[in-house]
C-alpha cells in the first residue's frame, strides 16, 4: 500500500468511530454518572453538618458566650 491508501483506510475508520462510538458513549456516560448528582449533594451536606458541629463546640465555651452576650448589650443599650 502506498501512503494515501494509508491515508483513506484511516479516514474510513475514523468516520466510521466518530458516527458509531459516541452512541454507545454517550450512553455510557449517562449510566456511568446517574447517582452524580446525588453523591455530590451528601459530601455538600456532610460538609454543613461538620461545619455547624463545629460552630456548636465554639459557641458552648463559656469565652464566645461572654462576648455574645457583651456583643448583644452594648447593641440593645441606649447612648
Amino acid at each position: 500500500m502506498d501512503a494515501e491508501g494509508d491515508e483513506s483506510v484511516n479516514t474510513k475508520i475514523a468516520v466510521t468511530t466518530k458516527t458509531e462510538v459516541p452512541k454507545t458513549t454517550a450512553l455510557r456516560r449517562l449510566a456511568d454518572e446517574a447517582g452524580a448528582a446525588t453523591a455530590e449533594y451528601v459530601v455538600a451536606t456532610m460538609a454543613a453538618v461538620g461545619f455547624a458541629g463545629l460552630l456548636i463546640v465554639i459557641l458552648r465555651s463559656d469565652e464566645v458566650r461572654g462576648m455574645l452576650t457583651d456583643l448583644v448589650r452594648r447593641a440593645l443599650s441606649v447612648g
